[in-house]
């Protein structure tokens, strides 16, 4: 599964390791063409929440076909700005806009394409 692969931008261990992301937190309703991803930042004031989405936004994008839908979300009560970082994670502009950023889009494909752990 793509929990497997996916870094976590500031320690060397995948989100699956940290256990910010398990495959009982990816809802998947093929019928429906969307897929839930619910995740729990390591900590409260996790300043990498927006990475860590962008990182399972590009790498769904590298596993499913384009047309299912994608939300991702934290844990309700895991992150301190939960309201704002879910808000960032799934306004489509505002992904978009992150994305065309070489810095941060250098630093999503370190953590989507890093070697399997």
């Amino acid at each position: 599964m793509m929990t497997k692969h996916v870094r976590d931008p500031e320690h060397p261990y995948t989100l699956e390791q940290l256990s910010v992301l398990s495959e009982d937190s990816i809802t998947l309703d093929d019928k429906l063409d969307r897929v839930l991803i619910t995740f729990t930042p390591t900590i409260q004031h996790c300043s990498m929440a927006t990475v860590i989405g962008l990182c399972l936004r590009a790498k769904l994008k590298e596993c499913l076909p384009l047309h299912y839908k994608v939300d991702i979300r934290v844990s309700p009560g895991s992150h301190a700005e939960e309201d704002s970082v879910n808000k960032q994670l799934n306004d489509k502009e505002r992904v978009m806009a992150a994305l065309e950023n070489t810095n941060l889009l250098q630093l999503v494909d370190e953590c989507i394409n890093s070697s399997e752990m």
